[in-house]
């Protein structure tokens, strides 16, 4: 594979990571401001999210932007560098697992939408973090 070829491939995948982060993102800001969403989350034990839950998801909203934005630059994209060039490869890897355990959450969780919504998600994003990683290796 060209070295152009790998870097199309970094920027689509980021791209499409950073869009379904984004949806991500804008989730857990509404479970954080108290929509009902709850059926959809956390195991879908309740409706309305309780406060502790509307904290994690204010953390995750954060946690999952920052996220976004070192895949975008990771896939070649004009963003802030927020991690190091150096650690940069070990983060895109950190990322990666956690996507896998999240997908392996999403697949076993009692709740059927939230199986049916984010682990369909899950899956995508573990993809094309480790796509976007992957293409980045390959052109050096």
């Amino acid at each position: 594979m060209t070295q152009r070829s790998q870097s199309h491939i970094a920027r689509y995948s980021s791209g499409l990571a950073a869009l379904l982060l984004t949806g991500l993102v804008g989730f857990q800001l509404a479970l954080a401001f108290g929509a009902p969403w709850g059926r959809a989350a956390y195991g879908g034990a309740t409706e309305r999210p309780t406060e502790k839950m509307r904290v994690s998801s204010a953390v995750a909203s954060v946690v999952w932007s920052l996220i976004a934005l070192v895949v975008l630059r990771r896939g070649g994209y004009r963003v802030p560098p927020l991690v190091p060039g150096r650690a940069v490869s070990a983060v895109m890897w950190i990322v990666a697992g956690l996507l896998a355990v999240g997908l392996i959450l999403n697949i076993i969780t009692p709740s059927r939408l939230e199986r049916m919504i984010w682990a369909p998600v899950s899956l995508v994003l573990l993809i094309s973090t480790t796509a976007t990683e992957l293409a980045v290796r390959g052109r050096r």
